[in-house]
């Protein structure tokens, strides 16, 4: 199994971002992708799921109409975009695979390598 993100984005306040995961060896649509982010000396903070099989998506509140998870099934990929960018979204973006197990009960198993993203003027 494999998330391979896509490389480290600079930009400038107020403009987008839109990051990648490929995922490989595994059944694409059997498993929710989550999006958690760790800014500097902060600890991780989780920015929502998506169910890769219909789209439905699941965004943390903090986020709400600002974030747009995707997910393309013809390439196993999926998509964060962040708009509206402030200097307090510098962090780094992760994908990670989530294992439902229950409906009270799951686990991450395979994390992407990570995203820089930097804010900045």
């Amino acid at each position: 199994v494999q998330l391979v993100q896509s490389g480290a984005e600079l930009r400038n306040p107020g403009a987008s971002v839109k990051v990648s995961c490929k995922a490989s060896g595994y059944t694409f649509t059997s498993y929710y992708i989550d999006w958690v982010r760790q800014a500097p000396g902060q600890g991780l903070e989780w920015m929502g799921r998506i169910d890769p099989e219909d789209g439905e998506t699941n965004y943390a509140q903090k986020f709400q109409g600002r974030v747009t998870f995707t997910a393309d099934t013809s390439t196993s990929t999926a998509y964060v975009e962040l708009n509206s960018l402030k200097s307090e979204d510098t962090a780094v973006y992760y994908c990670v695979k989530e294992v439902l197990v229950s409906s009270y009960y799951s686990f991450y198993d395979y994390w992407g390598q990570g995203t820089q993203v930097t804010v900045s003027s």
